[in-house]
C-alpha cells in the first residue's frame, strides 16, 4: 500500500485526489453560532458571538504577529524520518504534511515585530498535535543559535502535546537539547519571549515554553506536564474546573501576563522596545536610523 493510500486510510478519508470541500462560516464549539470565516479573520480568530478562541495554524499566527512581508523563513526543508520504524508513522508524517500543509510542526525564521528584528518560531497544532520530534527541536535550536550570532530577540509561540513517541528516547532528547541552545542565547544577553497558547503541555511546558524571560499566555489556554485525567486518576480526586487553564497558572506565577490576540503584536512590541540595547534606542531618538 503506497502511503497517499495509508494517508486516506488512517483519516478515513474518501479518493478525492485532495480536493476536500471548505465551508464559507465557521460553527463554534462554544455556543454553536455561524461566523463568516472572513470576519473571523478580522476578529483575529475569536468568535464574535462568545470569545472563544480558534485554533490557528503557525503561519496565519506569524503572520499576525510580524510587520507586514517581513518573514524570511529559516530551514524549511528539514523534514522528519522514521529512524525507529516505528509502525505506521510514515503514514502519519504524510496525513500531518496533509493537514497543516507544512514540512514539520514548527516555523522558523526572522522578521519584525512593530520594527523591531527578530528571530521567531510558532508551533503547530495541525502537525502531529505540535509534537515535538528530532526535527522540531533541531530547527528551534539552530534558530537560537542564529540569534545568539546575529544578537537578536526570540520571540516563540508554543502549542504541543508534548514530545512524539513515534520517536522515542531521540524526541525526549530534545528537552535538554533546546534547553541548552535557550541558555546560550540568555548567556549571550539574548531576550526570549514565549507566548503560550492552547494547549502547551508535555515535554515543551516542561522545557523551552518556560524558559522564557518573559512569559505571556492567551485567555483561557491550557499549560501544564501531565494531563488532568492522569492526575486525577494518580490523586483520585477531581481536580477544580480552573486546573492548568492561563488564568490560575498566572495566580501560580508562572506566567507574566495573559495577552488577548487582538493586543499581542503591541504587547510584543512594547516589551522589544523596552529591552532594545541603549544605544540603539539613543540612534533612534537622535534620528539616525
Amino acid at each position: 500500500m503506497d502511503l497517499r493510500k495509508l494517508f486516506l486510510k488512517a483519516n478515513n478519508e474518501p479518493e478525492t485526489n485532495g480536493l476536500l470541500p471548505r465551508s464559507r462560516h465557521i460553527v463554534c464549539k462554544g455556543c454553536g453560532r455561524k461566523t463568516p470565516v472572513a470576519r473571523v479573520r478580522r476578529e483575529f480568530f475569536v468568535c464574535p458571538s462568545c470569545g472563544r478562541y480558534y485554533t490557528m495554524r503557525a503561519r496565519r499566527r506569524i503572520l499576525m504577529l510580524t510587520d507586514k512581508r517581513s518573514f524570511t523563513e529559516h530551514d524549511r526543508e528539514l523534514v522528519s524520518r522514521n529512524t525507529l520504524g516505528f509502525p505506521e508513522y510514515d503514514a502519519k508524517l504524510l496525513a500531518a504534511r496533509e493537514k497543516s500543509r507544512e514540512n514539520e510542526a514548527v516555523i522558523c525564521g526572522t522578521a519584525r515585530i512593530e520594527g523591531h528584528e527578530v528571530c521567531i518560531f510558532a508551533m503547530d497544532s495541525y502537525f502531529m498535535m505540535g509534537s515535538m520530534g528530532a526535527v522540531v527541536g533541531e530547527k528551534i535550536t539552530r534558530l537560537f543559535e542564529y540569534a545568539a550570532d546575529h544578537r537578536m530577540p526570540v520571540v516563540g509561540v508554543t502549542v504541543s502535546g508534548g514530545a512524539r513517541m513515534q520517536e522515542g528516547m531521540i524526541s525526549l532528547m530534545q528537552m535538554s537539547k533546546v534547553s541548552a541552545a535557550v541558555r546560550r542565547h540568555s548567556d549571550a544577553g539574548g531576550l526570549y519571549i514565549v507566548l503560550l497558547t492552547d494547549p502547551t503541555t508535555g515535554g515543551v511546558d516542561a522545557s523551552f515554553a518556560m524558559q522564557g524571560d518573559i512569559t505571556l499566555a492567551e485567555p483561557g489556554a491550557r499549560v501544564g506536564f501531565a494531563g488532568p485525567r492522569v492526575i486525577e486518576k494518580s490523586l483520585n480526586q477531581a481536580l477544580p474546573k480552573d486546573f492548568q487553564r492561563a488564568e490560575r497558572v498566572l495566580a501560580c506565577g508562572f506566567i507574566d501576563a495573559i495577552v488577548p490576540r487582538n493586543e499581542q503584536r503591541t504587547v510584543i512590541g512594547k516589551l522589544l522596545a523596552l529591552h532594545e540595547p541603549v544605544a540603539a534606542r539613543k540612534e533612534d531618538s537622535d534620528g539616525r536610523l
